[in-house]
């Protein structure tokens, strides 16, 4: 059973985590560089959404939000997790007791705070710079909200199932980047998923981002976009589903993973990594 305690470390483990982040240049730089990228692509693109009057920067704009989920829960969590795992963080907490959950707890307080914060200015940013906006009426809102939650909460949970088996952090990015990078591509973040093979589109569908992206455009966008979406709908029902069960499998699959990762670190581990390093150094 998890006690109180446990979560109140958690919580304070995420604070203290935040204040290093912005007291870092590198660090907060870093994810604002990502909503920046995204502006700018916005920024540069003409015309409109293939057979609607909505301009293509809108949807850059969309496809930037459910991006931005995907590069803190599925690039930057794992890295983390990577690296902490090799500098003897988890072997410490193993022997802490409800030291792994507030570990969790507090990678969880950092993924949530940082997806946020990266949103929120990309969303004032299109507002200003781009023919992008916020939702227009309250049940957008709603959807905004339930859409990013589920599929940060689902991407987080992988996120920490693929940190959990990632060899090194050397290796972390390479690793988790290229299936990213595919990802990215088959789930029409920034295209018509419609303008893709039909055999494409399935790959796609298997995946949350895709419905995440999806989601994210039918609050933002209006709804002659839906013109451009698989079936002509927005498929709210689907997209719920699709990450409802991508949360169960991740529950399923993170937990154990990481508490078998931790399992098998042990101190001559830790030694033998670290006496590794100083050779390299030499």
């Amino acid at each position: 059973m998890i006690s109180r305690q446990a979560l109140v470390v958690g919580l304070h483990r995420g604070k203290t985590e935040l204040r290093q982040t912005v007291r870092t240049p590198r660090e907060y730089l870093g994810h604002l560089g990502n909503p920046a990228m995204f502006l700018f692509t916005a920024s540069l693109q003409t015309g409109n959404i293939p057979g609607s009057s909505v301009a293509s920067s809108q949807m850059v704009i969309a496809g930037g939000v459910a991006s931005l989920l995907l590069l803190v829960a599925m690039v930057w969590l794992p890295q983390q997790l990577a690296t902490e795992r090799e500098d003897g963080t988890l072997l410490r907490l193993r022997g802490t007791p409800g030291g792994m959950f507030a570990y969790l707890v507090g990678k969880t307080l950092m993924v949530i705070t940082i997806a946020v914060l990266s949103i929120v200015v990309l969303l004032v940013g299109g507002a200003a710079i781009t023919d992008s906006g916020f939702p227009q009426s309250l049940g957008q809102w709603c959807t905004l909200l339930w859409v990013v939650t589920l599929g940060l909460v689902a991407l987080t949970l992988i996120g920490a199932a693929v940190g959990a088996v990632l060899p090194n952090p050397r290796q972390a990015l390479a690793w988790v980047m290229i299936p990213m990078i595919g990802l990215l591509f088959v789930s029409g973040i920034f295209f018509p998923v419609t303008s893709m093979p039909q055999w494409l589109q399935v790959i796609g569908q298997v995946f949350p981002l895709k419905w995440i992206a999806q989601g994210v455009r039918s609050a933002l966008l209006p709804d002659s976009a839906i013109v451009a979406e698989t079936g002509q709908a927005w498929q709210h029902w689907q997209t719920f589903g699709v990450l409802g069960g991508w949360i169960l499998l991740g529950l399923l699959l993170a937990p154990r993973l990481l508490l078998n990762s931790s399992r098998r670190e042990s101190g001559s581990r830790l030694t033998a990594r670290r006496e590794l390093v100083g050779q390299r150094s030499y």
